[in-house]
This record gives structure tokens, C-alpha cells and sequence, in this order.
């Protein structure tokens, strides 16, 4: 009986707003999620504001608004539109925080992915031993990232002994020699 109550207690204005802020919400967490929401209309809809600036502007208008309409005390059709200005004043400036970021991050630089051509030069150590005629294992590390592979050389090589990658055979094998 309680939670009706308080249903009650809460005004329509607010409970409209809430719920404009909560699709806002859901609409953001799916663009930030990488789904493309609009791929079922066919064709392409982007245009000059991103999903997330309309969804962080909703979510921001509707929570804001439901603040100020609780505050007001709002029961008439003025103070519902001061309810709607006030959540206006909140929603600007965070769409445009949410138009910086999400920018920001499309045009994030990043390093290139490594290829076979990284791994001459890498330092390392042998895992398993090297016969002069075979394979063994190297452990290098490429872009901080520790890469083990078969390793050739023209001479035995123990196992812990240091090395340096001269050539790559290919994706996951080197030609090797003692650092």
C-alpha cells in the first residue's frame, strides 16, 4: 500500500520527466555500446549531432527538469514550462560536453597494430633451447607485449640465454642470435 502512495506523491510533470531522462539513458548506454541504432531504417541517418549528443542532451533535460519540477512544486502548466527551462539549462551543456568527448574519442590516435617487421631488433630470452638444425622457443616482447616464438639459429643456444631477433621467417618464427 505504501509504494502506491507514494506513487501518488509524485507529480505527473515529474514522472514525465524521469522518464524522458531514463530513455536518454538507455539511448546512450546503446550508441556507447557500438550499436548502430538506426542501421534497420536503412541507409545512412548520421548527421551533424551524434547519438550520444541526443542522448546525453534527453537524458540531461529529462533528470533536470524532474529536479527542478520537484523543487518548484510544479502543479500548473507555467511552472512546468520553468520545469522544462530549468531542465534546458542542465541538457546544453552537457550535450555539449558529450559532442567534445565522443569526438575525442572517434579521433583518438593510436599506435599501429604490429606486424612481422617489429620483430626484428626485439630483445628476448630463450624458453626452450635452440639446436643448430630446428626449432626452440624465444620469448621477445613487441609493443610491451610479451610474443613467444619458433626460433631458429646457426649455432645451439642454451635455454635463459639472451638474444636478439635478426629475421623473421615468418608471422610466428625468427632467425635469432646471442645479445
Amino acid at each position: 500500500m505504501r509504494s502506491v502512495d507514494t506513487l501518488r506523491g509524485v507529480a505527473t510533470g515529474t514522472l514525465i520527466f524521469l522518464i524522458i531522462g531514463a530513455v536518454g539513458v538507455v539511448v546512450l548506454a546503446l550508441a556507447l555500446l557500438g550499436t548502430e541504432l538506426f542501421d534497420a531504417l536503412g541507409g545512412d541517418v548520421d548527421g551533424p549531432v551524434s547519438v550520444e549528443v541526443v542522448a546525453g542532451f534527453t537524458g540531461a533535460f529529462g533528470f533536470g527538469g524532474a529536479i527542478v519540477n520537484e523543487l518548484l512544486g510544479a502543479g500548473s502548466p507555467t511552472l512546468i514550462a520553468a520545469a522544462a527551462g530549468g531542465g534546458a539549462v542542465a541538457a546544453i551543456p552537457t550535450a555539449w560536453l558529450a559532442s567534445r568527448l565522443s569526438r575525442a574519442a572517434r579521433n583518438m590516435r593510436t599506435d599501429p597494430t604490429p606486424t612481422r617487421d617489429h620483430l626484428v631488433g626485439a630483445l628476448g630470452l630463450v624458453v626452450t633451447p635452440v639446436p643448430a638444425d630446428g626449432y626452440g622457443e624465444v620469448r621477445v616482447r613487441v609493443a610491451g607485449q610479451p610474443v613467444k616464438l619458433n626460433a631458429r639459429a646457426d649455432r645451439p643456444i642454451p635455454v635463459g640465454t639472451q638474444i636478439f631477433v635478426v629475421q623473421t621467417l615468418s608471422e610466428t618464427s625468427v632467425h635469432v642470435e646471442t645479445y
